[in-house]
C-alpha cells in the first residue's frame, strides 16, 4: 500500500519531467538539474503551433502567470497542461524551456490543434430534414472537430429523430482529411433514422373505476395504433408520454380521486419491434365535498357567492371544476368575473381546505376583494397601418372608467372584426398599479392583409366566356388621398371601403359596379355610410350598326345609413338604405318582361335591416350568432289608381313601368365550439324569404324573385335582381321563386390558422326548397343533400374554395345520357370570393 502510495505522490512530476526533457532547449550555458525542484521567476511565457486560436487567452487559460515563482519539476506546469487539455482543442500540448537566465525562466506553450471543419454532408435522410439539422447543429466552417462536437452532434440529431417518433435512430459520423487546406477535415454524417416505432397497446393495471378506453383517451398524444384505421399512426415520443401520463392523474383528479398515482409503468417490445406499454395505477380513496364557506367578501353576500359557485355537498370533489368556477369559466359565470367586471382587478380567490374527514373535504373559499381599480392610460402598439383613432373608436376600456374585464373580452372581439388585424396576435395586457388603484392597458396589434384582388374568368351561358376584373381596398382612407405622404402605395388606414369590379364577355355582356362605405360618418360613433352605383348592359351579341341590334341596360344606385343600438344590447344594428334600378329594353327578348322588347321599368324601394352580430371571429367563428332580419318596400303605386291597374287590357310593360312588391328576409346562423381547441366548429344556420304584392289585379313581377338551388359560379346574371339561394349537390330549382327555406349544419375544422393561408374543411347536410305560390307551401318538403367541401382564404383574392355535395331528392340522370359517379349523385360547386347564400 505505500508502495502504491509512492507511486501516486511521484506520478505528476515523472509527467511533467518527461514532458520537459523532451521539449526542452536551453539557448544558455545553464544546465536545469531535474533531479531535484528548483524555484525559477517566470519571466516570459509564448505560444507555439496555433494558427486559429488566441494566443493571449490560451496563457489565461494555461494559469501560468508572468512575475510568478515556479518550480521546475513542479506542479504549476502540470496544472497548466491539463488546463489546456481540458479546452478539447489540441491533439498535443507540451511546455518547453526556451531560456534559463539566473533564476528566470522562459517558457513556451507547445500546442497542436485539432483539424478544423471544412464542410458537412448528410446521407439517407430527406433535403427538407437536412435543412431542420442545419439549423440545430453547431456545425461551421472552421470550428474545430473536437471529442465533444461529435458526441454533442451525435445527440442533437438522435434527439431530433427521437422527437420525431424514431426511435431507432442510427447515427454515425466520419472525418476525412481534406487535402485542400491544411489541418483541416470533412465530416460526413451518416443516419439511418429507421422506421417509425408504433404503439401496438397500452394497458393499465389497478383501474377499478375508469375504464381503459376512457384512460387511453386522455392520452392525447400518445395513441395506440388502431388496427381499423389506415389513416391513423402512433409515434412514441417521450415528452408527450410524460404529459400524457399527468393526464392521465388529471383525469382521475376530475372524477375526485385527488390521491391517484401512476405507480409504474412499463414500456417493452414485441416481436415486431412495436411498443407495448403498461400502466400500473393506484387509485386511491373517491372524495367529495362536503361544506363550503367563505370569508373576507363584503361586496356580495356568501349566498350569492354561493350560487355562482354552484356546487352543492355531496358533489364529486373536482379541483378542475372548482377552479373553473372561482376564476376561468369561459361564459363568465364565474366568481371572478363577479368581481371584475365591477372593477376589482386585484381580486383573488383561494380555496382553503380545513378539514378532511374520511372521504369528505371542507373548504373555506378566502376572498380578497381589494380595492375598485381605474382605468388610467391606454397605449397602442403594431398598428404599422391603420390609424390608431381607428382602434381607439372600438376600444370598450376607457381611461377613468372602471376596470372590467368583459370590457377587455369585448374591445378584443371588436378589434377582431375590423379585420384588419391577426386575432391570434393581438395581445392585450394590463399593468395594474395597486398603489394608487389604477391600471394602465396596453393592445398590441399585428396588421394583416386586407385588400382583394380578383382576376377570373367562367362560362356564363349564352353570353360565353365571362371574365371579371375586381378590386377592393378594405382599409382605404379618402383622408390620405390629400395628405403628402398618404400614398404608400394607395391611401389606407381609415378602415373605409372601395371596391370596384368589371365584368365583361365582350359585345354581349358588360357590368361596371362602384361601392364605397364610411364606417364611421362623423368619425365619432359608429354610423356607417355606403353609397354604390352600377350599370349592366346585355346585348344580342349583333354589332349597334346591325338594325336587328337590341339591348337591356340597367342603371342603378343605392345609398345607405346604418347605426349600432344600444337597445336590447350593443351587439344590434340598423340600416336603412335606398335602392332605385331603371331597366331600359331596347329590341331586345327575354323571358322575364313577358315578350316585351321595348319599354322601361323602373324598381325603387326602401330596405329595413335589423341584425345582431355576435360572432366572435369574422373569419373563422367559433362560438356567438348572427340574426337579420329584412323587409323591403317599393310604394304601392298600383293603390293610388286602381282603376287603371284594375283593367285587365293594361299591358305588361304599363303595369310594371313601375315595380311593386314587400318582400321578407330571415337569417339565422348560430356557431358553437364542442371542445377546447379553436380549430373546431359547429355550425347551425336557417334562412327564409317571401314575397307578397299590394294588389292582386297586379301581382308579383319576376323582379327580385328568389333564384334557389345551383351555386351560381357559372352562368347566373341576375338581371332583375333575384337573390341567389344555393344549394348544393343541386342544379337550379326555380329562378323565380317567391318563397324558399333552407336549414344547414356543418362541422368546420382548420387546419392551418396562418393569416397569409387560413385553410379549413367542412362536411355538411343541408335542406332546403322553393315555392313560386303560397298555395303550394310545405316546410317539410324539402330537397337534402350531404357533403364535403375546403376554403383557402388568401389576404390578397379573398375566398376560394369548393364544395361537392349529393342530392337524395334530385331526378338521376337517365342510363342513356353520359355520366358518372360524382356528376350522376352530386354536383361540384366553385366557392369565389365571398361564401354563398
Amino acid at each position: 500500500m505505500k508502495k502504491f502510495l509512492r507511486i501516486i505522490f511521484l506520478l505528476p512530476f515523472l509527467v511533467t519531467l518527461s514532458l520537459s526533457i523532451c521539449r526542452a532547449q536551453v539557448s544558455d550555458t545553464s544546465v536545469i538539474d531535474y533531479s531535484t525542484s528548483k524555484d525559477y521567476t517566470l519571466a516570459g511565457i509564448s505560444v507555439e503551433g496555433v494558427q486559429f486560436l488566441d494566443k493571449d487567452i490560451l496563457i489565461s487559460i494555461g494559469g501560468l502567470k508572468v512575475g510568478s515563482v515556479i518550480s521546475v519539476p513542479g506542479n504549476e506546469i502540470s496544472k497548466a497542461i491539463n488546463n489546456l487539455w481540458k479546452q478539447g482543442l489540441f491533439s498535443n500540448v507540451s511546455v518547453v524551456v526556451k531560456k534559463v537566465d539566473g533564476d528566470n525562466i522562459y517558457l513556451a506553450y507547445v500546442l497542436q490543434e485539432k483539424p478544423r471543419l471544412t464542410a458537412f454532408t448528410f446521407k439517407g435522410i430527406r433535403k427538407g430534414e437536412q435543412d431542420d439539422l442545419r439549423d440545430k447543429l453547431s456545425l461551421v466552417k472552421g470550428k474545430a472537430i473536437t471529442d465533444n462536437l461529435l458526441i454533442t452532434s451525435k445527440n442533437t440529431i438522435t434527439d431530433f429523430y427521437l422527437d420525431k417518433g424514431f426511435l431507432n435512430c442510427k447515427v454515425d459520423i466520419v472525418t476525412a482529411k481534406d487535402t485542400s487546406e491544411p489541418n483541416s477535415e470533412l465530416m460526413f454524417i451518416n443516419i439511418d433514422k429507421g422506421q417509425h416505432v408504433k404503439i401496438d397497446a397500452i394497458t393499465f393495471d389497478g383501474n377499478n373505476n375508469l375504464k381503459e378506453s376512457r384512460l387511453r383517451r386522455a392520452m392525447k398524444n400518445t395513441k395506440q395504433n388502431p388496427w381499423y384505421s389506415i389513416f391513423t399512426t402512433s409515434k412514441f415520443m417521450k415528452k408527450d408520454y410524460a404529459d400524457d401520463k399527468s393526464n392521465i392523474t388529471g383525469l382521475y383528479a376530475t372524477k375526485g380521486f385527488r390521491d391517484a398515482k401512476i405507480v409504474s409503468d412499463t414500456i417493452t417490445k414485441n416481436e415486431k419491434g412495436n411498443l407495448m406499454i403498461h400502466i400500473s395505477i393506484d387509485e386511491g380513496a373517491k372524495y367529495y365535498f362536503r361544506k363550503i364557506t367563505f370569508s373576507g367578501n363584503s361586496k356580495y353576500s356568501s349566498g350569492k357567492l354561493d350560487t355562482i359557485l354552484s356546487i352543492k355537498p355531496g358533489e364529486t370533489y373536482n379541483e378542475q371544476y372548482l377552479s373553473r368556477r372561482l376564476n376561468a369559466d369561459p361564459n363568465g359565470n364565474d366568481i371572478s368575473s363577479l368581481y371584475m367586471d365591477d372593477g376589482y382587478l386585484f381580486f383573488s380567490a383561494t380555496p382553503v381546505e380545513v378539514s378532511v374527514v374520511n372521504d369528505s373535504v371542507d373548504l373555506e373559499i378566502r376572498i380578497y376583494e381589494g380595492p375598485q381599480a381605474t382605468i388610467a392610460n391606454i397605449t397602442i402598439g403594431g398598428n404599422t397601418k391603420t390609424a390608431e383613432r381607428v382602434i381607439r373608436r372600438v376600444i370598450r376600456t376607457l381611461p377613468g372608467n372602471k376596470f372590467s374585464r368583459a370590457d377587455v373580452i369585448r374591445t378584443q372581439r371588436e378589434i377582431a372584426t375590423l379585420g384588419v388585424f391577426d386575432p391570434q396576435n393581438t395581445q392585450i395586457t394590463p399593468d395594474p398599479h395597486p398603489e394608487n388603484g389604477t391600471v394602465d392597458i396596453d393592445y398590441k396589434v399585428v396588421e394583416k392583409p386586407s385588400d382583394q384582388f380578383e382576376l377570373s374568368a367562367g362560362y356564363g351561358g349564352y353570353t360565353g366566356i365571362v371574365g371579371a376584373l375586381g378590386v377592393s381596398f378594405n382599409n382605404f382612407s379618402l383622408h390620405n388621398m390629400f395628405a403628402k405622404h398618404g400614398w404608400d402605395p394607395i391611401p389606407a388606414g381609415d378602415l373605409q371601403r372601395l371596391s370596384m369590379r368589371v365584368n365583361s364577355s365582350g359585345r354581349a355582356y358588360q357590368s361596371y359596379n362602384l361601392s364605397f362605405t364610411e364606417p364611421y360618418l362623423g368619425g365619432v360613433k359608429p354610423k356607417s355610410l355606403t353609397v354604390g352605383s352600377v350599370h349592366t348592359r346585355y346585348t344580342n351579341n349583333l354589332k349597334k350598326s346591325d338594325a336587328n341590334y337590341g339591348e337591356l341596360i340597367t342603371n342603378g344606385g343605392t345609398i345607405g345609413y346604418g347605426t349600432q343600438l344600444k337597445w336590447p344590447d350593443d351587439f344590434f344594428t340598423l340600416i336603412s338604405s335606398l335602392d332605385y334600378q331603371n331597366y331600359k329594353v331596347n329590341n331586345y327578348a327575354t323571358s322575364y318582361f313577358n315578350g316585351i322588347t321595348q319599354g322601361s321599368f323602373n324598381n325603387f324601394g326602401l330596405q329595413e335591416t335589423f341584425s345582431r352580430n355576435s360572432l366572435n371571429n369574422p373569419q373563422f367563428p367559433t362560438s356567438g350568432s348572427n340574426f337579420s332580419l329584412t323587409a323591403k318596400f317599393t310604394p304601392p303605386y298600383s293603390l293610388f289608381n286602381k282603376q287603371k291597374f284594375a283593367d285587365p287590357n293594361l299591358s305588361y310593360d304599363e303595369k310594371y313601368k313601375w315595380v311593386e312588391y314587400h318582400k321578407y328576409r330571415f337569417d339565422a346562423e348560430w356557431y358553437i365550439k364542442p371542445f377546447k381547441t379553436e380549430k373546431f366548429a359547429i355550425r347551425t344556420s336557417a334562412k327564409m324569404g317571401f314575397m307578397g304584392f299590394y294588389n292582386k289585379d297586379v301581382g308579383l313581377s319576376s323582379f327580385e324573385t328568389f333564384s334557389f338551388g345551383g351555386d351560381f359560379t357559372s352562368n347566373y346574371n341576375p338581371i332583375l335582381g333575384q337573390e341567389a339561394i344555393t344549394l348544393r349537390g343541386y342544379d337550379q330549382i326555380s329562378n323565380t321563386a317567391k318563397i324558399f327555406n333552407k336549414y344547414s349544419v356543418e362541422a368546420r375544422y382548420a387546419f392551418s390558422t396562418n393569416p397569409s393561408t387560413f385553410v379549413y374543411g367542412l362536411i355538411f347536410a343541408e335542406g332546403g326548397n322553393a315555392w313560386n305560390y303560397f298555395k303550394d307551401y310545405d316546410p317539410f318538403n324539402l330537397k337534402r343533400s350531404v357533403g364535403v367541401g375546403l376554403r383557402i382564404y388568401l389576404p390578397a383574392f379573398g375566398l376560394l374554395g369548393f364544395d361537392y355535395g349529393i342530392g337524395f331528392d334530385k331526378q338521376l340522370l337517365s342510363s342513356e345520357q353520359k355520366s358518372n359517379f360524382f356528376t350522376k349523385y352530386g354536383k361540384f360547386s366553385i366557392v369565389l370570393g365571398f361564401e354563398p347564400e
